[in-house]
């Protein structure tokens, strides 16, 4: 079946032996994987596609909440001298393939992301690390999960959420693996690298690949992928309330263009200036359309260029001169759609306590000064000067314009900045075919961020995959461990501003301003309610309800 046929203008309504209304939503993930917890998936944007697919214990919610889902099941806290939480799966809870969702999904979870078995390639272990065991049997619908002593995680219900759930039985068959829980206690290393290869690669999206390897356990489910996007509908082994529009075709950044130009799509959530003529400005809206207003003081994401530290970037006077010609109160007032310039990687504009310190930061590095930058890089002995790639997955024109800025001003100071982005680029690409990336969180080309900032700070510790770059500071990863326990207290901002004070002298990134996303339906869809958090405006998408 071809999937071209079916990208509509907003929605048409069907007759005949035609397919139902389909809704086209707009992403500027790069729909590669359905595994957002891959290094890969969560730089992506998978999120945003799988937050509906693969359901959690618990949801980000339209302001990044962390908020329960019911219809997976139940969590709860035990007293006891550790952190200690029982896991109830509900009884229907299951994928469509027929398999229960139980311990083994749990424990492949954990296992992927707590950091013991490198060769997963997990997008970050933060959280999960904390955990010392997860107790259950085989098949069993519930599970006890103990903390290590002292490392009572704040974000505990964030764990074990929408998105985090890969099906056991698809990696075990893939694997080669029988008994995939069996493999991982009896830490049968050879079987553990082929569940690892599996857990990475098995839910790999290409067009015309089979579907049968991503079994939906939520209300909506993969049916094809073709070059026109990811067709998602409904669930029929779905026990919840069943999702109200019975197709919608979720399209990636690569198509970008082409809806953005013929304001082909139903609902849109999409970095600012995407394209060329996307709207910059949040009162250039289309007719017909409802646009959420983009107030930058609620944005959980910041735009950030992330060095590599090692190459052109491996001293610190280089890195530090590089900073020092980046004319971020500049991008700041063209890119930035009102947003103020921000000066912290760990906290975002949404953050209650972020603006009483962003002022205190990055106050050395507020506009471009092109002699402190040329006497750095002489100090440096780069006195003839530098080429530096900036990478970031393109179509962007936004960032396009804003790699162009960066050139013009470091030019100057004998700094040469190349525009190396491709509709290919990883986050892998960083230190080999980039020098630097522009990003969001310090690692996603998509929607990121929550309400809670405790994963998102992992991008400066030292270990974690979020840390892209190898930023190993050893005070900074002790104050991010400390902030992610227990509940916040007068420490708090000590923390922050030990994280801070360090990076900002290290510079493994500078930070430029809240990132800007533009997010619109058309009026003959309800129920949308825009998302802030890396699940995106989709993290409802069951809700909503054609208007024709």
């Amino acid at each position: 079946m071809v999937l071209a046929g079916l990208v509509m203008v907003g929605v048409v309504a069907a007759c005949g032996d035609d397919p139902p209304p389909t809704l086209d939503y707009l992403t500027d993930a790069r729909l590669s994987t359905a595994n957002a917890n891959t290094a890969a998936g969560n730089a992506d944007g998978a999120l945003m596609l799988t937050g509906r697919v693969f359901p959690g214990f618990s949801y980000l919610g339209a302001s990044g909440q962390v908020t329960p889902d019911r219809d997976i099941g139940t969590v709860s806290v035990q007293a006891g001298p550790v952190q200690t939480l029982t896991y109830q799966f509900t009884p229907d809870a299951a994928f469509s393939d027929g398999t229960p969702l139980d311990c083994d999904d749990l424990v492949l979870a954990w296992t992927a992301m707590s950091g013991r078995f490198p060769e997963f390639g997990a997008a970050t272990t933060a959280g999960y690390r904390d955990i010392d065991a997860v107790d259950c049997n085989a098949g069993s619908k519930s599970a006890t999960v103990t903390f290590k002593r002292g490392r009572d995680y704040r974000d505990w219900l964030s764990l074990f959420g929408a998105g985090t759930l890969m099906p056991a039985q698809v990696v075990g068959r893939v694997a080669g693996v029988a008994d995939v829980l069996t493999s991982i206690r009896s830490s049968d290393r050879a079987a553990i690298r082929k569940i690892a290869k599996a857990w990475t690669s098995a839910f790999e999206l290409r067009a015309g690949g089979d579907a049968d390897n991503v079994p939906s356990s939520g209300p909506y489910e993969i049916s094809e992928v073709t070059d026109a996007g990811v067709l998602l509908v409904p669930n029929p082994k779905w026990w919840g309330d069943a999702p109200k529009v019975s197709r919608i075709l979720v399209h990636g950044r690569s198509d970008a263009a082409r809806l953005i130009t013929g304001n082909s799509y139903s609902v849109a959530d999409v970095t600012a200036g995407l394209t060329d003529g996307d709207a910059k400005r949040s009162d250039q809206n289309s007719a017909g359309q409802v646009q959420a207003p983009d107030a930058p003081g609620r944005a959980l994401g910041v735009e950030e260029v992330v060095l590599s530290r090692r190459g052109v970037f491996a001293d610190v006077a280089v890195r530090r001169a590089f900073a020092s010609c980046v004319p971020r109160d500049a991008l700041t007032r063209t890119f930035g759609q009102g947003a103020q310039l921000w000066n912290l990687r760990t906290l975002a504009p949404a953050d209650r306590l972020a603006a009483a310190i962003n002022g205190e930061f990055g106050q050395g590095y507020l506009r471009a000064n092109i002699a402190k930058s040329r006497e750095l890089l002489a100090g440096a002995g780069e006195e003839s000067g530098i080429r530096v790639r900036i990478g970031y997955l393109a179509p962007g024109d936004r960032q396009r314009q804003m790699v162009a800025a960066i050139a013009d001003s470091c030019r100057a100071a004998g700094i040469s900045v190349t525009d190396v982005s491709s509709p290919q680029f990883g986050i892998s690409d960083l230190g080999k075919t980039a020098d630097a990336v522009l990003v969001v969180n310090g690692t996603s080309f998509a929607a990121a961020g929550a309400a809670d900032p405790s994963r998102d700070a992992y991008q400066l510790f030292d270990g974690d995959p979020l840390d892209i770059n190898d930023f190993d500071d050893q005070a900074v990863s002790d104050a991010i461990a400390a902030r992610s326990v227990g509940a916040l207290g007068s420490e708090h901002l000590s923390l922050v501003r030990t994280i801070e004070g360090a990076a900002w002298s290290d510079v493994p990134s500078i930070p430029l301003f809240a990132a800007p996303r533009v997010r619109r339906w058309n009026d003959r869809v309800d129920n949308v309610v825009a998302g802030l958090g890396r699940n995106g405006t989709g993290w409802n998408m069951d809700r909503w309800v054609s208007g024709e």
